[in-house]
């Protein structure tokens, strides 16, 4: 079973379920020719897709166009359900940064037939996290960025003050569907500047100054 693993620290949390939000900033959905949502738009990816930083993320040989997708990602620390605000804040113990990885023209291809993304979104390696910070030692702010290098190129650069929708409305929207349990990770969505890696690229992720990954394409 994978963990998630705090920084500074031996603690680890066992990952149930990894929840994921599409569209979450405006100017990322205009890039790929989306409608802004007026709710969360939700997927999953298995816990089994994750990888930390150093590690390898394999490209898959079914797809061409291998995207990456720097996110905020939230640790829950207990069991919520049918979450108002100040209980969805609450629920929120930790954030790390993460790399939600997308087979674009998969997932173009799937769009096109309305079927879901599994294939664009599932597999193996499609998801690398960083160590967390746990909210009791920091807590992020509206202004804290974002970003993402390509072989040291900056492709991604924005604040968490773009999001659509904020951290407490994305549990508070999620447990009002499905149960969050205790180690859930929650990918709340990616800023514009997706673009196409290959293989021997190296991908540098950070959120603000409090937690970095960096991986590898093969």
């Amino acid at each position: 079973m994978k963990s998630a693993r705090i920084k500074n620290s031996k603690e680890e949390y066992a990952i149930g379920k990894i929840v994921c939000v599409g569209r979450n900033y405006a100017e990322h959905a205009k890039e790929l020719g989306n409608e802004i949502p007026d709710k969360p738009v939700l997927f999953l990816k298995p816990a089994s897709a994750l990888i930390y930083s150093s590690g390898e993320i394999i490209h898959p040989e079914y797809g061409n166009e291998l995207h990456h997708e720097v996110e905020l990602v939230l640790l829950i620390g207990g069991t919520v359900r049918k979450a108002d605000k100040a209980q969805s804040e609450k629920a929120i113990i930790g954030y790390g940064v993460g790399l939600d990885m997308t087979l674009r023209d998969v997932q173009d291809g799937l769009k096109k037939k309305g079927h879901p993304w599994t294939l664009a979104k599932c597999f193996d390696t499609s998801a690398a996290i960083s160590d967390f910070v746990l909210k009791k030692d920091y807590r992020i702010k509206p202004d804290e960025k974002l970003e993402l290098k390509v072989n040291g190129v900056i492709k991604q650069n924005d604040t968490l003050k773009s999001m659509i929708f904020n951290p407490a409305e994305i549990v508070e929207y999620i447990s009002s569907i499905m149960t969050l349990e205790k180690g859930d990770l929650i990918f709340t969505g990616t800023p514009a500047g997706v673009s196409r890696v290959n293989r021997g690229d190296k991908l540098e992720a950070k959120l603000g100054e409090i937690t970095s990954l960096s991986c590898f394409i093969i």
